[in-house]
């Protein structure tokens, strides 16, 4: 686990702010905020450099892309042994149709977000790339009918107070 940064109230601010629309200049940002350009441009790059800020995305519309069925695969792999999950991920990583990767705990080992043209795209996907690999015990397929993105991602309240104080701690 790496150890949380400290954040204080501005930087919160710029995070939220961000995470709404990465492409802000620093000039509307610091506005918003309420702090000079200078600041802000500071700010950004201590996140940056200590890791909270890990980068920008281009988003884009599956649908749009032709890919507008998504589900997410649920993949139980036997033996669970290093030497056989390390290509597995490293394939299921290259697939155009893969969009996230999640290794977990409990029954199943992966779960897999797919996006996919239609059905049988899916069944293709499904018998091609999974269940014919040697080491896939079992795929569980669920469509995804619709998704929603959520709020911006901020630390827990226990992180950003100081003790008993209420108050945001500053950036160290």
């Amino acid at each position: 686990m790496t150890d949380p940064i400290a954040l204080d109230t501005v930087d919160l601010h710029i995070l939220r702010l961000l995470q709404n629309d990465a492409r802000t200049t620093y000039r509307d940002l610091a506005a918003e905020v309420g702090v000079a350009p200078s600041t802000c441009l500071d700010r950004v790059a201590r996140m940056r450099r200590t890791g909270v800020i890990l980068g920008h995305q281009l988003r884009l519309d599956p649908a749009r892309m032709g890919r507008g069925l998504e589900a997410l695969l649920s993949v139980q792999v036997r033996p669970h042994r290093r030497e056989l999950i390390g290509p597995f991920v490293d394939r299921i990583r290259t697939l155009p149709e893969s969009r996230a990767l999640f290794h977990l705990t409990g029954p199943d080992d992966y779960l897999v977000h797919v996006a996919v043209a239609d059905t049988a795209d899916l069944q293709r996907l499904v018998l091609d790339e999974f269940t014919s690999r040697r080491e896939v015990a079992r795929v569980e397929t669920r469509l995804i009918f619709q998704q929603w993105e959520c709020g911006p991602l901020l630390p827990p309240a226990a992180t950003t107070a100081g003790p008993g104080t209420g108050q945001a701690s500053e950036p160290g």
